[in-house]
């Protein structure tokens, strides 16, 4: 079952242990997702915020 993040900051620390993250673009929004060992993060954001933290992120990323 996946765990829905609210927080960027919290969704970053994630990120640092994650073998992958997915990208879904939907009509306004992004939905990021975060695979860790044991479990899937989401988190949804505007295509402008989505970019800003992609940047950050250094895990494999996959467009869905």
């Amino acid at each position: 079952m996946p765990h829905e993040i609210l927080d960027q900051s919290k969704f970053l620390e994630l990120a640092a242990g994650a073998t992958e993250c997915k990208i879904k673009r939907l009509k306004q929004s992004v939905k990021l997702k975060l695979r860790t060992k044991k479990t899937l993060y989401t988190i949804k954001l505007l295509p402008n915020e989505a970019e800003a933290l992609l940047a950050k992120i250094n895990c494999a990323k996959v467009e869905q």
